[in-house]
């Protein structure tokens, strides 16, 4: 994992095909099983929110789908304003994947905190994946 001023970097190894981390990454019950709820599809356009708890539903906005591959919405607009990217490429038998969580403001403190948080949220998608 790296954190830079503005963005999270971070890749998990999942013992798993790049479809079955897809559908993770897309299918609104098989998130909420790793992350947060929300009413996500990967259509570019498509708006969404995701219950963050105690954080509040953040509204979201799907930005570029590539299926299998590459998906990107924004986040938590008009609190962080942020984008989150995840690109899946294949590794032997599973898929590597890429998050870069970009757009903090220099010194937030939500930088610093999902920085933390973005590795143990990964290693909770590589064990729920069905």
């Amino acid at each position: 994992m790296s954190i830079t001023s503005t963005k999270i970097e971070c890749d998990q190894f999942i013992a798993r095909p790049p479809a079955a981390v897809w559908r993770a990454l897309t299918e609104p019950d098989l998130l909420a099983s790793w992350w947060a709820p929300g009413d996500i599809k990967p259509i570019v356009g498509h708006r969404f929110t995701m219950d963050m708890g105690e954080w509040g539903h953040q509204p979201c906005e799907v930005l570029e789908v590539e299926p299998e591959r590459l998906l990107s919405y924004t986040f938590a607009e008009g609190v962080l304003n942020t984008t989150i990217t995840w690109r899946l490429e294949p590794e032997g038998a599973g898929t590597r994947l890429f998050l870069v969580h970009d757009g903090f403001e220099p010194g937030s403190p939500a930088l610093e905190g999902m920085g933390n948080g973005w590795p143990g949220i990964l290693a909770r998608l590589a064990v729920v994946i069905p």
